[in-house]
C-alpha cells in the first residue's frame, strides 16, 4: 500500500482526483459517537466559537465515522451530528473520530473559466473562496442516504441564485480525498461566459437581505496564491487546469 494512504481509506491523501462509478452514503439513525464522547470539550469550544463570530449557528449535519474507496466505489457511514461538533473536530491536529465528507459543484463557464465565490464575514469560513457549497444536512437524506445531486443543487441555488438544471453536468463524479477529508466533486456546464455568470451571482447576492458570499470570482487558471482558496480547492484546480493546459 502507498505511503500516501491515510487510515486505510484507500486512496491517497494528497488530493488526487479519481472517478467515483457508484457510491452508498449511508446515514446512522444515531448520533454521532463524538457527540457524547467529547460533549464537554464540544461545549466548551463552541463557547469560544460563538465568541468569535456570534452569528453561528448550532444547526444538525451529517458528519461521517469512515469512509471507504474501492476499485471506483464509495462508501460511508455517517451520523447526525451538530455543527458544533463538526467545528471541534476540525480543530483538532489529528481529526480523530470523525471524517468529513462534502460535495464540490463545479461550475464551469462557456469560456473553460471557473466560478466560486468568496464566503461572507459572518460564515464559518470567513474570506475564503472556493466553489458554492455546504455539508450534508438533514434535508440532504433520503431513504437513509446521502442526496449528493440534491446537495449541490441546494447549495448552489442558495448561495448563487443559479440553478444546477441549466447546466450540462458532466457524467462522471469524481473523489479527492485529504487526510480525513472526502470532496466529491462534479463539472457544471454553463452555456453563459464565466463574467457572465459572476456578474449574475453578485447581482443576487446584492438581492439578499443576509448573503453568504460577499462576491463571485472566475478563475482561469491554476494559480494556488490567486485567492484566499480552501485548502480542498487546490487540488481540484491543479487538476481541472492541467487538463486544460
Amino acid at each position: 500500500m502507498s505511503a500516501l494512504v491515510f487510515d486505510d481509506v484507500g486512496l491517497p491523501a494528497d488530493g488526487s482526483v479519481h472517478e467515483v462509478r457508484s457510491l452508498d452514503l449511508r446515514v446512522s439513525s444515531l448520533v454521532h459517537p463524538l457527540e457524547t464522547a467529547q460533549a464537554e470539550a464540544i461545549a466548551r469550544n463552541w463557547e469560544a466559537e460563538l465568541a468569535a463570530n456570534p452569528a453561528l449557528f448550532n444547526g444538525p449535519l451529517i458528519l461521517q465515522r469512515e469512509i471507504r474507496y474501492s476499485e471506483g466505489h464509495l462508501e460511508a457511514e455517517g451520523h447526525v451530528a451538530g455543527f458544533a461538533t463538526f467545528l471541534w473536530w476540525r480543530r483538532q491536529p489529528e481529526l480523530t473520530g470523525a471524517c468529513h465528507l462534502f460535495a464540490y459543484p463545479v461550475l464551469v463557464g462557456s469560456d473553460g473559466a471557473l466560478i466560486a465565490v468568496e464566503m461572507a464575514p459572518h460564515t464559518a469560513n470567513p474570506g475564503q473562496v472556493y466553489f458554492a457549497a455546504g455539508s450534508l444536512d438533514l434535508s440532504d437524506i433520503v431513504d437513509g442516504r446521502c442526496d449528493i445531486e440534491g446537495n449541490m443543487r441546494r447549495e448552489v441555488l442558495e448561495e448563487t441564485g443559479l440553478d444546477l438544471r441549466a447546466a450540462e453536468p458532466d457524467p462522471i463524479l469524481y473523489a479527492s480525498y485529504r487526510s480525513r477529508k472526502m470532496t466529491l466533486l462534479r463539472l457544471f456546464h454553463f452555456r453563459e461566459t464565466a463574467d457572465e455568470l459572476v456578474e449574475s451571482i453578485n447581482a443576487f447576492a446584492r438581492r439578499c437581505n443576509e448573503p453568504e458570499i460577499t462576491r463571485a470570482v472566475a478563475i482561469r487558471d491554476g494559480d494556488p496564491t490567486a485567492h484566499r482558496y480552501g485548502l480542498a480547492m487546490l487540488p481540484i484546480l491543479g487538476w481541472y487546469f492541467s487538463q486544460r493546459a
